[in-house]
């Protein structure tokens, strides 16, 4: 059985996919990327600041399962440069306790949605 999460705190999709799906205890989180759901616009000032909207989005994802980033146990990064891995680092770091941070993996693609220049999905457990 699955139940579908959604708020209107987290962009909404933006094609056929729900923003997170809990099975069981399991909530798997679709990517976000730095859409600031106020304004509907993409925050792209900087890295840093891409990357703590798109942290924001995930958290909004979270609370509307009553998670935390506490809960989560996966993450995956998709970023259009590496050489941005230690400013995205550092932002998506802040967001977790080191000793219980999840575990990861950071990929550079080719091109992302909107051409946007990172997106992280999540994976937690209630």
């Amino acid at each position: 059985m699955k139940k579908i999460i959604t708020t209107s705190k987290a962009p909404a999709p933006l094609g056929p996919y729900n923003q997170a799906v809990l099975s069981e205890n399991t909530l798997y989180m679709s990517g976000q990327i730095a859409i600031n759901v106020e304004t509907g616009v993409l925050v792209l000032d900087d890295i840093q600041s891409e990357t703590r909207q798109v942290m924001e989005n995930l958290k909004a994802v979270l609370e509307a399962a009553d998670m935390t980033f506490e809960n989560v146990v996966k993450s995956s990064i998709f970023i259009s440069n590496m050489d941005d891995f230690v400013l995205i680092n550092e932002i998506y770091g802040s967001y977790f306790d080191e000793a219980s941070a999840p575990a990861r993996e950071t990929v550079q693609v080719a091109r992302l949605p909107k051409d946007v220049n990172v997106e992280i999905s999540m994976v937690a457990v209630k």
